[in-house]
């Protein structure tokens, strides 16, 4: 019933930017959460940004003052600017949000996206 569809990964060299974007569709009735999480090469899924429910940001240590997160409500739509890339970024991100859909208003569903390589060279 929802889909997401991330954008703009691809490969970098250490110091550069890179912008991801993602993009939910079908039957949405509201989005209670937006976030990015990515996968390191052997390593377990960690939360890189997200906007909470009550729309607040929160960052994981490694990326504060080097990456945003950012929303268009009205597109359903999120993007994360990733600045001053390092080797350790090097990770398959993938977007998540939590929605409520237009058949079941009161309850909330996970969804994520399919995930984005993005690949930082020194």
């Amino acid at each position: 019933q929802v889909q997401l569809v991330e954008s703009g990964g691809g490969l970098v060299q250490a110091g550069g930017s890179l912008r991801l974007s993602c993009a939910a569709s079908g039957s949405i009735f509201s989005i209670n959460t937006m976030g990015w999480y990515r996968q390191p090469p052997g390593k377990q899924r960690e939360l890189v940004a997200e906007f909470t429910s009550g729309g607040s940001t929160n960052y994981a240590d490694s990326v504060k003052g080097r990456f945003t997160i950012s929303r268009d409500n009205a597109k359903n739509t999120t993007n994360l600017q990733m600045n001053s890339l390092k080797p350790e970024d090097t990770a398959v991100y993938y977007c998540r949000m939590v929605v409520s859909t237009i058949t079941y208003p009161s309850a909330k569903f996970n969804y994520w996206g399919q995930g984005t390589q993005v690949t930082v060279s020194s």
